[in-house]
């Protein structure tokens, strides 16, 4: 099973306490191979109020959480059962499997709130050699000293000038050597 994109329904005014408390609850019941991403989809609005421009975060969907999980009893039951949590959008009937969102939907979401999805596999280790694929230092080559998953980048040490110098570069500017 793969992890997909699922819309929570919240009481009104709820949605980042249930975002919270999602977090709260899937670390502490060791859910996070199965519960991954809790999104509140906000944008920003500027007002100018008095001469002064106030920036304020307006939610898109009020009332509604998105959470990116692997669909199995245990995680529905956990986000189902969470204080604040109506709902998932998309359930028939309380014994039913919610309907996931569609990639494209998803995206689109993602996008607007300045948040690409990234689709980008890791099956890099730490040590290993690796050959830069793209910016200023394609095809030098160089050894991986960090990776942030969070961030989808790596630190990789390049040999440049005779010295090992390191370069933080995203995963899809590397390959395997």
């Amino acid at each position: 099973m793969e992890k997909e994109w699922f819309v929570v329904h919240t009481y009104s005014g709820y949605e980042n306490k249930v975002k919270t408390n999602l977090e709260k609850r899937l670390e502490s019941m060791g859910m996070e191979d199965k519960i991954f991403r809790i999104l509140v989809p906000e944008d920003e609005e500027t007002e100018i109020k008095n001469g002064k421009k106030k920036v304020a975060k307006k939610k898109v969907f009020p009332g509604y959480v998105l959470a990116e999980m692997v669909m199995t009893d245990d995680s529905w039951y956990i986000v189902r059962n969470t204080p604040g949590v109506t709902g998932f959008v998309g359930s028939a009937g309380s014994g039913t499997k919610p309907t996931p969102l569609l990639p494209e939907e998803v995206e689109v979401i993602l996008k607007r709130m300045g948040m690409e999805e990234s689709v980008t596999e890791v099956d890099f280790e730490l040590k290993e050699s690796v050959q830069v694929t793209d910016g200023p230092f394609t095809d030098f080559t160089g050894t991986i000293e960090h990776i942030d998953l969070d961030k989808q980048k790596v630190k990789v040490h390049v040999n440049m000038f005779g010295r090992e110098t390191p370069v933080e570069l995203d995963f899809s500017q590397i390959s395997k050597l």
